[in-house]
């Protein structure tokens, strides 16, 4: 049984911990095993006091998961999933951090088959998206980010805005993610079966609907079986579309006594060798992506 994991995105202040109080006291009626991440820039938590005692939670201070405090994230998710066994976490990010760059942090190759990210839910500040041209050009940006690689998207607040303001909100946001169900909410209310029925991997998408492209931000886990030739894989590696943003795993070359750790970001390939085997798990991060031919063009470098 795999542990669900949803990811909480949205800038400082949007209503991500309004959120995550109803989806925790939602989860203790059902019964389930929950913890939480919660992710804060400064070195004093602020949000802790909405998790109740009973639920394990591990903090994230003093840094963003998506790139200064990432081997510590790593390695309490490790600490997690080997201790306390959680049916499903919810990761609370920093109102700073880019929705892809936080899959990256969690998706290690180490325990990537052991879980199933569900989705990234992006809570919008409805009056501050109205107003985002008063902020910094990467402010905006970010804002624009975490809207275009939601999963679900909450418009909040919208109580304070009139009917013209939301649909003004709506419109622009659907424009800029058209796969994304878009709800109108205040204090974050939000209606838990869309929440729950969310899927991002890659490979169960196409089961369900029967297309083997994922238009929005997808994963996907391979698992090599035997050594492989290099120049293949860097021939693969020439032809994967633009919209690839990260690989990450481990690989072993048949001319190597053991694997190699291997990333890819931004066209970059870096590999550093190990000293030791490690399951050759690799994981996929992209968008716009037909996982199928992925698949079929791993499992030819394996032949």
């Amino acid at each position: 049984m795999k542990t669900e994991i949803y990811i909480l995105s949205g800038f400082l202040g949007s209503g991500k911990t309004t959120l995550l109080k109803q989806l925790l006291a939602d989860e203790k009626q059902q019964g389930r095993k929950v913890a939480v991440m919660m992710n804060e820039l400064g070195k004093v938590s602020i949000d802790s006091d909405a998790v109740d005692e009973d639920v394990p939670l591990k903090e994230l201070l003093d840094g963003c998961i998506c790139c200064t405090i990432q081997d510590k994230l790593e390695g309490q998710l490790q600490g997690l999933l080997t201790i306390e066994k959680p049916e499903v976490i919810y990761i609370e990010a920093t109102g700073a951090a880019h929705p892809v760059e936080v899959l990256d942090a969690i998706l290690s190759p180490l325990f990537a088959e052991k879980i199933e990210v569900k989705g990234i839910i992006s809570v919008v500040d409805g009056v501050r998206w109205l107003n985002r041209h008063s902020l910094t050009p990467q402010i905006q940006q970010l804002l624009i980010e975490q809207v275009r690689h939601a999963d679900l998207l909450l418009i909040n607040k919208t109580d304070e805005l009139s009917d013209m303001e939301q649909a003004k909100v709506s419109g622009e946001i659907q424009s800029l993610n058209q796969h994304a169900f878009a709800i109108l909410t205040s204090y974050a209310k939000a209606p838990l079966e869309k929440i729950r029925g969310l899927s991002m991997n890659g490979k169960e998408k196409k089961q369900s609907t029967k297309i083997g492209l994922d238009l929005s931000l997808s994963t996907f886990v391979y698992q090599f079986k035997k050594p492989v030739n290099k120049e293949a894989f860097e021939d693969f590696l020439r032809n994967l579309p633009d919209t690839m943003y990260r690989i990450k795993g481990y690989i072993k070359f048949d001319y190597a006594k053991y694997p190699s750790l291997f990333q890819f970001s931004y066209g970059m390939p870096i590999y550093l060798q190990e000293n030791m085997n490690i399951p050759l798990n690799m994981v996929f991060i992209g968008e716009q992506i037909d996982w199928n031919i992925i698949e079929q063009s791993l499992n030819h470098l394996e032949k």
